[in-house]
């Protein structure tokens, strides 16, 4: 399948030729006519038509492409597919989870509530130091039978471990259950010995759509089944809820109670996980028999700080026009007010529940999904439904992901993006990105990273074209005048390599400018080669075909010399016109040349070969004569024009601009 940029290229790549062959034959034919050798002139208009098109297009985009994927792997962003860039920058929505990548995926136990009461624990990251207090006083863990049961199930029904490292305490496995099993050995409850004593012999596996993980253990009171997940549907399940005394019947004022206090901690943006229990006949993992009838243990509240470059990176996309939309597992209220915290809400904004989004038909969820900033209790199937109803409304959609159940999501997205840390080989596979370092800083940095590869491709673009432009024009234009041929076939040739080489190269190394994440994202359906692409091309190639034209007429008593100016002055023209194109917008006199040491040093090369042309033993084979000073001030004055004359249109397009966004 052929990207859009691939289909640009090869359109303007027919455009180009078929308009060269026609020029070429016109102007072959007419020095045919006029007495011209019919060899000397197909050699002559085949240079021309290798001239004219720009054959070195392609490379030179590849080229771009692939530099600038390098940059954005150094700000922790690997690209698989690489015309991804080119939709990177079209980008509209961001669709993002909220563990690790809004957050900073470092998981810390705070409250537990059982049995009727809560306890705070204190400490940070995975340090397994803290004390437990209830009512700010500290007490004593192991005389509290429920709270043990709640911890001791909460590191059992685990697959993570806490292990010191001479960087400190580090977990493997998922970060949630590495917060349980520290907040177990906070209570002296260490996982090795508790599994030493519970040993595990059978599993249901946590699923998104469950919501749910149970072990079961053999314990010396026989077999056990503990259960941990999300707290609405471990009450679904159980029947009885434990007590310092024992068990009881759960009664509706309970599953009341307990909701209310799982809601508080998830107001203060805690992630809560109930527990529970059931004593078993036997150790089968049967997940209807298991996990029914379940005994009610406790809720445990963590906390996952937001990452502060996350809410400056939030910022940054809505000055750019991008919307952030949040898609989490946890409750609503959790991811409401962490949501809140990044500054991702306003007034208008809507924050919808995975079950609400179920009761919703297509046509009624897309009226709206513009205006939902929130996604919670969502499982992987939710974003397939929330990407196509983003496209449908033609937003250019980029989703992460994780898991598996992820894949299908991250392929139907624009921009599939997989987490280079947490993330699953299948959903790296299916992605169109990796992040190296799982952070959302890092996607809104290959945005900006993909906006400044597709200006620095347009920009070279502009650049080759108004000189192959200016090539036919000035050979055009004196054949049609019934003049001498300004140019001869090496001359042309020459011209084609020195700048369709290096200076092309070095703009797609430019920096993005300060202002490109304050500027809307383009059209998804906008091309590389745009009316505006066209009028620069033109307006510089008609400029520096007026050049060429009036100094071979000053010059043309003596052809060598005239064809040795016209030849000289398309080549430094160019050089003005590079300059031109370090900016899209932006007034060249601005800009720092340091930011772009490369530009300068092909500019450099290219003026030192072409004084090689002119006054070594080479100006035989080029037919060229060496030229005075007088020459190269006419030279550098007349050419300087390309540059000027494209700075002052950019500034009456920039005042242009601004006027219509200050009307509206």
């Amino acid at each position: 399948m052929r990207t859009p940029l691939q289909k640009n290229l090869d359109r303007l790549g027919r455009w180009i030729g078929t308009l060269t062959l026609l020029v070429v034959g016109l102007v072959s034919l007419l020095g045919v006519i006029r007495g011209y050798d019919a060899i000397e002139m197909f050699v002559w208009g085949v240079a021309l038509a290798v001239a004219a098109v720009p054959e070195a297009l392609p490379a030179v985009v590849t080229v771009g492409l692939a530099l600038g994927v390098r940059r954005m792997v150094k700000r922790h962003a690997l690209v698989r597919q690489l015309p991804a860039v080119e939709t990177l920058g079209a980008t509209t929505v961001i669709c993002t989870d909220k563990t690790g990548t809004l957050t900073q995926n470092k998981m810390t136990v705070r409250n537990v509530y059982t049995a009727g009461r809560i306890f705070t624990i204190t400490g940070v990251g995975y340090v397994p130091e803290g004390s437990f207090q209830h009512n700010n006083k500290t007490v004593d863990p192991a005389k509290h039978k429920t709270l043990e049961r709640v911890l001791t199930i909460g590191a059992l029904c685990n697959d993570s471990t806490v292990s010191k490292t001479e960087s400190g305490w580090q977990i493997t496995g998922d970060p949630t259950e590495g917060a349980l099993v520290v907040a177990a050995a906070k209570a002296k409850l260490v996982k090795s010995e508790l599994n030493s004593s519970n040993e595990r012999v059978n599993e249901i596996p946590f699923s998104s759509e469950r919501k749910q993980m149970t072990t079961i253990h053999d314990t010396t009171d026989g077999h056990y089944a503990y259960s941990k997940g999300a707290p609405e549907v471990i009450l679904d399940k159980c029947t009885r809820y434990s007590t310092e005394t024992g068990e009881k019947e759960l009664d509706k004022e309970t599953i009341e109670e307990i909701l209310r206090e799982g809601y508080g901690m998830a107001e203060q943006g805690q992630r809560v996980i109930a527990t529970a229990y059931k004593k078993l006949q036997g150790k089968e993992a049967d997940a209807d028999n298991v996990e029914s009838e379940l005994v009610f243990v406790g809720l445990i509240g963590m906390i996952d700080p937001p990452r502060e470059e996350a809410k400056m990176a939030i910022e940054t996309c809505k000055n750019a026009g991008i919307n952030t939309v949040m898609i989490t597992g946890d409750h609503l209220l959790t991811a409401k007010a962490v949501a809140a915290e990044l500054g991702l809400l306003n007034e208008k904004s809507m924050v919808l529940s995975g079950e609400e989004l179920d009761e919703m038909n297509d046509y009624d969820f897309e009226k709206i999904v513009e205006n939902i900033q929130v996604y919670a209790r969502t499982d992987p199937s939710h974003k397939l439904r929330i990407i196509s109803a983003l496209q449908k409304m033609g937003h250019v959609v980029a989703m992460t992901g994780d898991g598996i159940n992820d894949a299908p999501a991250l392929k139907k997205a624009d921009i599939g993006v997989a987490m280079g840390i947490t993330g699953t080989d299948v959903s790296k596979e299916a992605s169109d990105m990796i992040l190296t370092d799982d952070n959302f800083a890092s996607i809104v940095a290959s945005v900006e990273e993909g906006r400044n590869i597709f200006k620095n491709l347009t920009n070279f673009i502009t650049y080759g074209l108004a000189i192959h432009i200016a090539e036919v024009m000035i050979v055009l234009s004196t054949m049609l005048a019934g003049l001498p041929l300004p140019l001869i076939a090496i001359q042309i040739l020459w011209i084609n390599l020195v700048t369709d080489g290096l200076p092309p190269l070095t703009l797609s190394l430019e920096p993005p400018e300060k202002q490109i994440m304050n500027q809307q994202p383009r059209s998804k359906g906008e091309g590389i080669i745009t009316p505006r692409v066209l009028f620069y091309s033109s307006l510089i190639g008609i400029i520096m075909t007026i050049q060429a034209v009036a100094i071979f007429l000053w010059y043309i008593d003596d052809l060598v010399k005239a064809q040795s100016m016209v030849f000289t002055i398309i080549v430094v023209a160019s050089m003005f016109n590079a300059l031109n194109w370090r900016s899209e917008r932006q007034s060249f006199f601005t800009l720092n040349p340091l930011t772009n040491k490369p530009l300068l040093y092909a500019i450099a090369t290219t003026v030192l070969l072409q004084l090689a042309v002119l006054y070594t033993p080479l100006a035989s084979i080029f037919h060229t004569t060496p030229l005075n000073m007088g020459n190269w001030i006419t030279i550098i004055l007349l050419s300087a024009t390309t540059l000027l004359i494209t700075e002052v249109t950019k500034q009456i397009e920039n005042m242009r601009n601004k006027q219509k966004i200050d009307s509206s």
